[in-house]
């Protein structure tokens, strides 16, 4: 008799439990649009979550442990003039986020120390370049200020945020809308799902499409698609007979997939997220009154598919619920195989240094001793001049004094002020005498016309 040999996973006897009312944010107005995105983010220190609003979109932001019912009168994020459709905390900054919405803008938000006191309709900074709604946002994993978004307009667009700049445009790539858009480890390339049903790989620096699959799920209903850090990608989709799938794919030969498996006949699409510290991705599914962002979810190891899963944020039409997932340990000692170290709050690279073509690694941290939070400073965004194309200045050796101007050169410039101002006055008076002339032809035909 053969056995079948499987290697077990340490995360084989997990098991969770829904947190007390008390310990649920309630009392919540989910947003009900229609959109197959998380509707909710959440950082070491805040819980982000698009709810519905009159006149435009808005989003909460709550501390972590304000639980309860919320007032509904409590301060929103509520800048954008229509639904927002994502919303995304910057991984090096805990108080910035970023949000897209039907009015085809992002925009970049700082959020106060203690979260809101009052709401927030003043953004950090308006990126506009899309002409349709935009469903995507997300960071670089490795590089500040550095942003991507994706709209209905079938366009990917990456900004330096500081500067408010689009400096990348990634067009006539996608012929259909844009169902997902995921960096690699480093940030180098983006992986992307398309309504096409093509899964594509890009170098975005460089504009090119380094691999595509067609018909990775041959299914109509959507696909998503995530990098994984050894750089295979991991997508989700759905048969010709409707049954959602799982496959995994080498981004250097795409035509037949590692693995593929099916699931169940659901409807509802599988939003995948993945921690690369333990190589496990975690699924959520949406389905039609019920909406869910995993912090830690549902996730199948890609060895052998077993279920798994640590902790995750259940949005329900009327609250958000905190789902406590427990691995048990005989020990409890810092367990480092579940914790290893991960990706912290510093930046690998600066957003001019990922432009102008360098890759940094994510900067890890230990666990060890609880999680250290980075120094949050405030975005600041310093616009250029788009109407400035002047070459940078050379550097040159220090100018000698120049002499103050004399008297003389000051009264040719008072002269030419004069002339100035004069020739203004005529041009005015002259506009005046015609704008007469024009009144009385006015009354002539008038009387004409009677």
């Amino acid at each position: 008799m053969i056995r079948r040999v499987v290697r077990q996973s340490k995360f084989r006897h997990v098991f969770g439990q829904a947190v007390k009312n008390d310990q649920c944010y309630d009392d919540i107005r989910v947003s009900r649009v229609t959109w197959d995105s998380a509707f909710c983010a959440v950082n070491p220190k805040f819980v982000a979550i698009i709810v519905e609003a009159s006149g435009g979109g808005a989003f909460l932001v709550l501390p972590l442990q304000k639980t309860g019912r919320i007032d509904k009168a409590y301060p929103t994020v509520c800048g954008h003039t229509g639904p927002v459709l994502d919303i995304d905390w910057c991984p090096h900054n805990d108080h910035v986020i970023a949000s897209g919405s039907e009015d085809c803008t992002v925009m970049v938000w700082q959020i106060p120390e203690n979260g809101l006191a009052a709401p927030l309709s003043e953004p950090v900074v308006v990126l506009e370049g899309h002409s349709k709604r935009v469903g995507i946002v997300t960071w670089h994993p490795t590089a500040r200020n550095v942003l991507l978004s994706a709209g209905c307009d079938n366009l990917v667009i990456i900004w330096n945020v500081a500067t408010g700049e689009a400096l990348i445009n990634l067009e006539d790539m996608h012929p259909d809308v844009i169902f997902s858009v995921c960096w690699s480890r480093n940030g180098s390339l983006i992986c992307t799902a398309c309504k096409d049903k093509k899964v594509r790989v890009i170098d975005p620096r460089k504009g090119k499409i380094i691999a595509e699959k067609d018909k990775a799920h041959e299914g109509a209903r959507p696909m998503r698609a995530i990098f994984l850090a050894d750089g295979n990608i991991f997508t989700t989709g759905f048969s010709r007979m409707s049954e959602r799938q799982l496959a995994l794919w080498n981004p250097k030969n795409m035509e037949d997939p590692i693995s593929v498996h099916e699931m169940d006949t659901s409807n509802g699409v599988l939003l995948p997220f993945y921690d690369p510290d333990t190589n496990v991705v975690y699924l959520c599914g949406k389905v039609s009154k019920f909406l869910c962002e995993f912090d830690c979810a549902y996730y199948h190891n890609t060895n052998n598919m077993s279920v798994v899963s640590h902790r995750f944020y259940k949005l329900h039409e009327r609250k958000c619920e905190p789902i406590i997932m427990t691995v048990p340990r005989k020990s409890d000692l810092f367990q480092d195989d579940l914790y290893p170290d991960t990706a912290g709050p510093d930046p690998a690279l600066e957003a001019e240094e990922w432009f102008d073509g360098k890759n940094g690694e994510p900067i890890l941290i230990s666990l060890k001793h609880g999680y250290v939070q980075g120094k949050n400073r405030d975005l600041k965004v310093v616009k250029k001049n788009l109407l400035d194309n002047k070459a940078p200045k050379k550097v040159e050796e220090p100018a000698t004094p120049q002499k103050p101007a004399s008297p003389q050169l000051t009264r040719k410039n008072e002269v030419k002020l004069e002339e100035l101002l004069r020739e203004v006055k005529s041009i005015r008076d002259l506009v005046t005498l015609q704008d007469r002339r024009i009144t009385k032809l006015e009354e002539r035909l008038a009387k004409v016309g009677i």
